[in-house]
């Protein structure tokens, strides 16, 4: 069996994990549009790819596939994955099972906005959200928000563009230039022809926590997997202790029977005051999964 990881950038520890899972029988592939990541290094073998947007990216990774007998194809990042999941069943055709949920499900994911509201109307706690900096101004006035307030890209990833203003000077400057950061930046691709590129967010105060949400194939709920967050760096967890926090994972075990989501759904998570707020939702295997892992999660192996 050959498996190919698309947009692999960074996580080298994903090509050893899949390496480790195959054993003698298959290879490793996996594709970037810059070769300049360390992941390449790891992989059996790699490949420079289109960019994600490019007309070119998907009958590249047909091609690419369909010659390199790929029977598992995943992506790391998610920007593909919408794109992925729309073409699903060009790759079916030709023998390759992309490990991604649904389109519907997948824009939920990516669109914050749509995960605020998502979240709201199932019944789930999340942080008070608003679109526009006009109704954002208007809950301040009425008292209904209160800085600190987190300003952030509605399709995001990394921590880019992702600032915390302690007064109305700081909010309307960080506005203006989160912006500018995410026009300038591969965020630009999700949020062009999008008038409201920022979304803005109660500031949180309490314990926080990354999970993932591990489904089977079919959409089927398998487990949680909580991590305690110690230290964070550029978005992704850097220390981390897993614990058994039923208050936390019997919200997610919800969530992950409600989205029937395929694979890993990597999840951020609040504890205040006893309840689990929910603040994203990423489809896919995130930077916290190296702690599921090793704590004995092969998810690979089960893949």
């Amino acid at each position: 069996m050959n498996v190919l990881l698309t947009s692999v950038g960074r996580r080298a520890y994903m090509v050893k994990y899949f390496k480790d899972a195959l054993g003698a029988g298959g290879q490793v592939h996996v594709c970037n549009s810059d070769d300049l990541t360390v992941a390449f290094h790891y992989a059996d073998k790699a490949v420079v790819s289109p960019l994600i947007y490019s007309e070119e990216y998907i009958p590249f990774l047909l091609n690419y596939c369909k010659k390199n007998q790929i029977q598992i194809l995943i992506s790391l990042f998610d920007i593909d994955l919408l794109v992925l999941a729309k073409n699903k069943d060009k790759f079916e055709a030709i023998g390759t099972k992309v490990i991604v949920s649904d389109t519907d499900l997948i824009q939920i994911c990516n669109d914050k906005w749509q995960t605020y509201q998502f979240l709201k109307t199932n019944g789930f706690h999340t942080p008070k959200t608003y679109l526009t900096l006009q109704k954002t101004m208007l809950a301040i006035e009425s008292g209904e928000l209160k800085y600190p307030i987190v300003i952030k890209p509605r399709f995001g990833c990394g921590s880019i563009a992702l600032s915390i203003a302690e007064d109305e000077l700081a909010l309307l400057y960080y506005y203006s230039r989160n912006v500018r950061t995410i026009n300038k930046s591969y965020l630009h691709y999700e949020s062009d022809g999008v008038e409201e590129k920022i979304i803005y967010q109660e500031c949180l105060k309490g314990q926080e926590y990354g999970a993932d949400i591990i489904n089977d194939l079919h959409g089927n709920f398998r487990q949680v997997n909580v991590r305690k967050k110690v230290a964070m760096r550029a978005g992704e967890t850097d220390i981390a202790e897993l614990v058994d926090e039923p208050v936390v994972s019997n919200e997610l075990e919800r969530l992950g029977k409600l989205t029937r989501h395929i694979g890993n759904m990597d999840t951020d998570v609040f504890l205040v005051d006893g309840k689990p707020y929910i603040l994203e939702m990423n489809a896919r295997f995130g930077g916290g999964y190296p702690f599921s892992h090793i704590g004995g999660c092969n998810l690979p192996k089960a893949i």
